[in-house]
């Protein structure tokens, strides 16, 4: 069975939408496209090299797949990340559509209509699968609880709006910390795997104040 790892990299208020240039995603007016550029350093690359040091199968929704192969295939093999470039376009890269107009012509593409195939190509044998991007394919997963780790890198800023990692309706899980790093220019990079359900605790007293008890019933009327 594979495990199917999410990679994100957000803002400080959980934005991640088009941190890698202007015209990557302006979906809904967002103005922000690079935000994360700026903090691309010696760790940051360090981290992303960790996420795909392991062999590896791309999962990505259609959108951030329409950028990567108008990006990765004409990117120079010699240059800074020449070598990523030449990691994506040999693996293997599955793209979730719903939409029949979709070209698949990067090289070692194959296209899944819905998260019933995801589930099914995890179920077989081969690499992990590898998100980037792709927000509602990621709220699809963390919906449908196929989400096995995550590496989040957290840049620090805040975006105010966008697209963001975590919407209401993930099935709720704890996930225990792997790896982290912290980059003097503020990066937060966290490595995460599941670990089982939410452990809870409780700091009321033994016998709560007349207040708490009316508190207690205010919030039931509120609902």
């Amino acid at each position: 069975m594979r495990k199917i790892i999410v990679g994100a990299q957000v803002s400080m208020d959980g934005v991640m939408q088009a941190p890698g240039a202007p015209n990557e995603d302006p979906t809904k007016g967002f103005r922000s496209g690079g935000w994360a550029m700026p903090y691309f350093n010696h760790e940051f690359g360090e981290e992303i090299d960790h996420v795909f040091k392991e062999k590896f199968d791309l999962l990505l929704g259609r959108k951030t797949y329409e950028i990567f192969a108008a990006y990765w295939p004409y990117y120079k093999e010699d240059a800074p990340a020449g070598g990523i470039a030449t990691l994506f376009n040999k693996i293997n890269k599955y793209v979730v559509s719903r939409s029949g107009a979709l070209d698949t012509g990067w090289a070692n593409s194959v296209l899944l209509r819905d998260v019933a195939e995801v589930k099914r190509l995890k179920q077989e044998d081969g690499p992990n699968l590898v998100t980037q991007g792709s927000t509602e394919l990621v709220h699809a997963l963390l919906a449908n609880d196929l989400v096995d780790a995550i590496s989040i890198f957290t840049v620090p800023v805040v975006l105010g709006g966008g697209k963001k990692l975590f919407a209401d309706g993930s099935v709720p899980h704890s996930f225990k910390l792997t790896r982290s790093r912290v980059s003097p220019n503020g990066l937060i990079v966290g490595h995460y795997e599941r670990e089982g359900e939410i452990r809870i605790g409780d700091t009321a007293l033994d016998s709560p104040s007349e207040r708490e008890t009316a508190r207690q019933q205010r919030m039931k009327r509120e609902g």
